[in-house]
Formats: C-alpha cells, structure tokens, sequence
C-alpha cells in the first residue's frame, strides 16, 4: 500500500497572515499616566495650599484646580509624544531617501531603514517598531500606502498621511516612481527642517517662560522661610483669605497668558 501524501493537501496558493499592530494608538493615555499625572496633581495642590491658605480645607477647594493640570498635561503629554514620532519620521525619510537613491525597491528601502533607525532609537523605538511591523506586513502582501495610512490614522502626524496620499497618487499616475519619491521626501525634509529649526528657536522662549513663572511661588517661600511673620496676617482670616485667592487668581491667568504667547502651531 502506497503511503498517502498529506502535502498534497495543503494548496499551494499563500495565506495571508494578519498581523496585529504594535500601537493601538498613540493619541491616548495609558492607566500608568493617568495615575502619574493624578499624583503630580495632589502634590501641586498640597503646595498651593501650602503657599496661599495652609489650611487643610482649602485642599478640597483646590481640587478643580488639579483636575484642569491633568487635562493638560495630558494635552502635553500627547504633543511631547507626537513631536517625537514626527522627529524619528524625519530621520526615517532620510534613510529611506538614502536607500532609493542607492536603487533598493520601495519594499527593500523600508526594511534598509528600519536597521538605520534601530541604530539611532534601539529595537524599542516606536518608529522602529513601526517600521518592523510594516516589514512583517509586506511580506505578507499587504500595500505600503495601506500600512501608512494605518500609521497616520494612529499618530495624528500629518506629514505622514500626505506622504501616503502622494504615494498613492504617483502609484496611479504611473511614471518613474524612484524619481518621484525622491522630490517628495526631498520636499518634505525641506519643510521639516524649517519646522524644526522654529522648535528649536522657541525652546529657549518656552524655558525662560517656566522660570519666570516659578519665581513668584519662590519668592512666597522664601519670604515664608525668611519672615514667617511678614505673611502670617494673610493667613488664618477672611481678608487674607480673599487677597491670597486674589493673587493665585492673578497668577494662574498670567501663567495660562504666558504658555499660550509661546505656543505656536506650526
């Protein structure tokens, strides 16, 4: 008796292997956050407290306060992170210029680039890992302008999303595709590097900003450290309650002036 083949079973045509994403998205807070940003909340509180009222009851007053700090520092959080997804895309566009110009395939220049970037980030870089799953999902037969689309969708970055919409229009149009991604990536470097060099130009603003913003709550405790007497009739008595509310009130709208002044979209 002939032994039975079970290769012949199995059909020749390949199965596509969805892989998951590694990032659901990146516009969200994790729990790990959340609890951080609560802590930093409470702890600001407590010196509020301590600076304008020293009184335990004030707390409960000032929790509004902490809950509009976790709002944004999830706000800056969320930018922190978007910033640096857009700046390891930058380098990303570069190593793939690099690999197009040297003749690699489109498909072959992402994989060239996800070693050029795991030499910059590490293997547990996000754009790293990115890279890493759109290797797995290219070899599995699914399209690069899909796959960015994908990442755009997750990062909010917009840089990404027209660098898709133009891959898809050059792949519809026809014509010689090395040279057109080669003027595209070429274009939006250019426009990067400008952006970047703003962001540099505004950090130092941002820095000054912060310090200056700290020196009024410094110069209360060191007058509390110094003349603990030179304070003391504004705390324990509603007048001194109603002037120390006064002057937080004024504080915060000068403070919430000075971050908008330096924030500009770019």
């Amino acid at each position: 008796m002939k032994n039975f083949n079970f290769r012949s079973m199995i059909p020749s045509k390949k199965i596509q292997v969805s892989v998951k994403a590694p990032f659901f998205s990146y516009q969200k807070i994790t729990w790990l956050h959340w609890t951080r940003f609560t802590g930093e909340a409470c702890l600001l509180c407590l010196v509020i407290n301590r600076l304008f009222y020293q009184k335990a009851l004030a707390f409960l007053f000032l929790c509004p306060l902490g809950a509009y700090y976790v709002y944004q520092r999830k706000k800056q959080e969320l930018k922190c992170r978007k910033n640096r997804l857009w700046l390891q895309f930058r380098d990303a566009l570069s190593a793939l210029q690099v690999s197009i110009s040297a003749g690699y395939s489109l498909e072959n220049a992402i994989k060239e680039t996800r070693k050029d970037l795991e030499r910059i980030y590490g293997r547990k870089g996000e754009m790293v890992v990115e890279f890493r799953y759109m290797e797995i999902q290219l070899e599995h037969g699914v399209s690069v302008e899909k796959l960015l689309n994908s990442l755009s969708s997750r990062t909010g970055i917009e840089d990404i999303q027209n660098f898709s919409q133009i891959l898809i229009q050059s792949k519809k149009m026809g014509g010689n595709m090395r040279k057109i991604l080669q003027e595209c990536i070429t274009s939006m470097e250019g426009q990067m590097d400008v952006k970047k060099e703003i962001q540099a130009m505004l950090a130092s603003r941002r820095l000054e900003q912060r310090i200056m913003s700290l020196l009024p709550l410094g110069i209360i405790l060191y007058l509390q450290i110094s003349s603990p007497s030179f304070l003391s009739v504004l705390y324990g008595n509603p007048v001194g309650i109603c002037i120390m509310t006064l002057c937080l009130g004024i504080y915060l709208f000068a403070y919430q002036w000075g971050e908008r002044l330096v924030e500009i979209e770019i």
